[in-house]
């Protein structure tokens, strides 16, 4: 569901851009400086909140926008409608590119962007910033998820935070023997289950590589997987490349994943809690786990398009989508951990956050969340430059073959 992207544009080296901001009044804006001095759009954020204006035109991960055709019982988007008065008109975008390239053409209000895709939004002058104070309901987030690397730009947010995950380590428990506690299991050169280990398709599955590297070879001096010079870089896609030969499959559909793994074509490798819930539900005998070294992991954010035609139920959207009850709805329906912590009060599953971890901090200390990888080095370094997304887009089509 989640996935690649295109590459960050010129205007990461580019000036700043003026463009349009969001309609319903002008407020502050985002100027200045970026990450290693790249310039930010100048983009006029909500200054007050008006009437909503009858719509809003929504693009979204599938299971995010539910108004009960999926299933009757699940539908968070009529009551909405009702208490605002916006139309939800929802897009389900199968990846990040295609997030990009839709909020590019301005017909758009909102979307629910992976770290992935939000710093070149962000960049591209695509999204604006956010005026948090006209979204009552943020003020209940977890902290854990305010104005992070991938959401926020020197301490000003760009979104609001939807909800968070993990990407985990799945196994056929009747295959798979010893259980695995290490990535090592699915980088392991003479696998006895070649052909049967799956990985996820995106370029941003170069930072899972990063991450095992990150941890058992030292030397090579990584400190975050979306931070990689031209000799980390080199590393990680020489694993990957290595690992490609047992890979029977890479999946980005999660429910081919939960079929494959189902038939047992596939018996190792990544996956999202959401992945393991439905192949149990199914009967398939899957476990999955947080590795020794941490895990990659996504934290989607609500952005607002810098040229919103509706951005008043936009921001309606947004206050509505993270408010507890909703919160609740789309994270049990979708299998992540809810954004405001309310919503643990609201799950159907009185286990539900417990199972999520969504309020262990110390759980999410392990993750790497998805992070647009830039020229200028997310790990602070300035002597070297490392490699953007359009180097990782190009790797990985080369590792792919």
């Amino acid at each position: 569901m989640r996935h690649s992207g295109r590459a960050l544009t010129a205007v990461l080296a580019a000036g700043v851009l003026t463009l349009a901001g969001c309609g319903g009044g002008s407020g502050s804006s985002s100027t200045g400086a970026g990450p290693g001095g790249v310039s930010l759009p100048k983009v006029d954020k909500l200054a007050t909140l008006g009437a909503g204006e009858g719509s809003v035109n929504i693009i979204a991960w599938a299971g995010y926008v539910e108004d009960g055709t999926n299933d009757p019982k699940v539908d968070w988007v009529h009551d909405f409608e009702k208490e605002t008065g916006c139309k939800v008109n929802a897009k389900v975008a199968g990846t990040s590119d295609e997030m990009v390239s839709l909020m590019k053409t301005g017909e758009y209000d909102v979307v629910s962007a992976s770290g992935d895709a939000s710093l070149r939004l962000i960049y591209g002058g695509d999204v604006a910033p956010v005026n948090t104070s006209l979204v009552s309901n943020y003020a209940d987030v977890f902290d854990g998820l305010k104005n992070k690397q991938w959401n926020s730009v020197n301490g000003v947010p760009y979104g609001i935070p939807h909800g968070r995950g993990a990407n985990l380590l799945m196994y056929r428990t009747d295959v798979v023997k010893p259980a695995p506690t290490s990535w090592g299991s699915v980088f392991e050169a003479s696998s006895p289950y070649k052909g049967k280990i799956t990985a996820y398709d995106s370029p941003i599955y170069i930072a899972d590589a990063a991450l095992y590297l990150m941890k058992t070879q030292l030397s090579l001096g990584i400190k975050n997987p979306y931070a990689l010079d031209d000799a980390q870089f080199k590393a990680a896609t020489d694993l990957l490349t290595a690992q490609n030969k047992n890979v029977g499959e890479y999946w980005s559909d999660y429910t081919k994943e939960v079929q494959a793994f189902k038939a047992g074509n596939s018996v190792l490798g990544t996956t999202w809690q959401v992945i393991t819930n439905l192949a149990q539900a199914d009967k398939a005998p899957v476990e999955a786990i947080l590795p020794s070294e941490g895990a990659t992991g996504w934290s989607d954010t609500w952005m607002v398009s810098s040229k919103a035609k509706h951005p008043n139920c936009a921001y309606l959207w947004m206050n509505h989508i993270i408010s507890p009850k909703a919160n609740a709805a789309v994270a049990e329906w979708f299998g992540e951990a809810p954004a405001n912590k309310l919503a643990c009060q609201q799950t159907a599953d009185k286990n539900f956050c417990t199972t999520y971890h969504a309020d262990d901090e110390t759980y999410f200390d392990k993750i790497w969340y998805w992070t647009t990888p830039l020229a200028q080095c997310l790990d602070g370094r300035t002597d070297v430059t490392c490699k953007d997304y359009s180097a990782w887009t190009q790797a990985w089509t080369t590792i792919k073959g």
